[in-house]
């Protein structure tokens, strides 16, 4: 029987240049969300949050450069890996939670949408190629590319560009330690439709929102400096909220796309999940495998890059998906024939999974 394969047929990204190391931090003045500072020296507080993320650097962007740009950078290394004529692109979907943030500026800005810019960018012609943001925490890449499978299962669509790409450098607060986690990327994969006998690519997904409660993990607030604006508005995130969250759900969210694939779990390779925080990274992946009784080799299931690149949020699962497949990280590849779980957990709260046959 003859089967539309949704597949992804290229990957890009863009990692900036500009390497922003722990000991930058050292001298930094925080304080906690109650505008008390925080205790310690700049030593202990570098050495607990390393010993909770695994972070040890991060990437942001320099002071000319925007999400939609850096985006088309991983876009056009996306379209040249797959080999294609970018007209024949039928969707451009573009996941991102802050628009374009201009070096020192507080405003956001989504008008037009990055999608457009990236369109525009790559001086796509063709009318019929439909471009838009979704804005989806930091799940959004995953989002997108659910998205694509849906258009191309259904018949909407042939050929879909998914982009992830975030400059959370601009919308950090210095004052808050939590700047240290967050990071500057952008990934991008072609996504199409490809007939065969044999079945293959995305083989089943799963989705959730929870938004009561947890609507309100992350958001955007004030700084902690004591008498600071409150019009000024950084990211702020609930972090034992969502640890607590993220460890009791994402396992289960997995589980169900796992389930639905038909695939034994025992046939699978990787993990490639968003690249949070390490120690919450582990949790989840080790719970997961607990639901089938498995105990997993963490260091062979779950490749991570967050030790040098940090959270880029939209950005981490395309930007580890791509370095892979481009021997960029060490100990870790993929073979034709593999089978992956990509999973995603961030604002909304939303979580997402698909799994994949390579």
């Amino acid at each position: 029987m003859s089967h539309i394969n949704t597949v992804i047929s290229g990957t890009g990204c863009y990692i900036p240049e500009q390497k922003i190391e722990n000991k930058e931090f050292l001298k930094s003045i925080f304080f906690e969300k109650d505008n008390s500072p925080i205790e310690g020296s700049g030593e202990d507080i570098v050495r607990k949050f390393v010993d909770i993320t695994g972070i040890s650097e991060r990437r942001w962007v320099r002071k000319d450069q925007t999400t939609s740009e850096i985006a088309t950078v991983a876009a056009e290394r996306a379209i040249a890996s797959a080999n294609i004529d970018k007209e024949t692109i039928d969707h451009i979907i573009f996941a991102n939670n802050f628009g374009d943030i201009l070096k020192d500026t507080i405003q956001a800005d989504f008008l037009p949408c990055l999608a457009a810019r990236v369109k525009n960018k790559l001086g796509i012609k063709n009318p019929n190629c439909i471009a838009y943001d979704i804005i989806f925490g930091c799940p959004g890449w995953i989002q997108g590319v659910i998205q694509a499978d849906s258009f191309i299962k259904s018949g909407l669509s042939k050929r879909c560009l998914v982009i992830g790409a975030e400059t959370l450098s601009r919308v950090v607060d210095v004052y808050d330690r939590d700047t240290m986690i967050f990071s500057d990327g952008a990934g991008a994969a072609i996504i199409e439709g490809v007939e065969s006998d044999e079945k293959f690519g995305i083989l089943a997904t799963s989705m959730v929102t929870h938004a009561e409660e947890e609507a309100s993990y992350l958001y955007l607030g004030k700084s902690n400096a004591p008498d600071s604006d409150p019009n000024v508005r950084y990211i702020k995130m609930l972090g034992r909220k969502i640890y607590e969250y993220s460890i009791s759900k994402v396992p289960q969210a997995m589980k169900v796309a796992m389930d639905k694939s038909g695939v034994p779990i025992e046939s699978l390779k990787k993990v490639l999940i968003h690249q949070a925080n390490e120690k919450m990274d582990e949790a989840i992946v080790q719970r997961f495998f607990r639901l089938y009784g498995i105990k997993p080799d963490l260091a062979q299931m779950m490749p991570m890059n967050i030790h040098e690149l940090g959270n880029s949020s939209v950005a981490t699962v395309p930007t580890l998906y791509d370095m892979i497949l481009n021997g960029k990280l060490q100990n870790h590849k993929i073979e034709k024939g593999d089978i992956l779980i990509f999973a995603s957990v961030g604002a909304g709260m939303n979580i997402n999974s698909f799994v994949y046959k390579q």
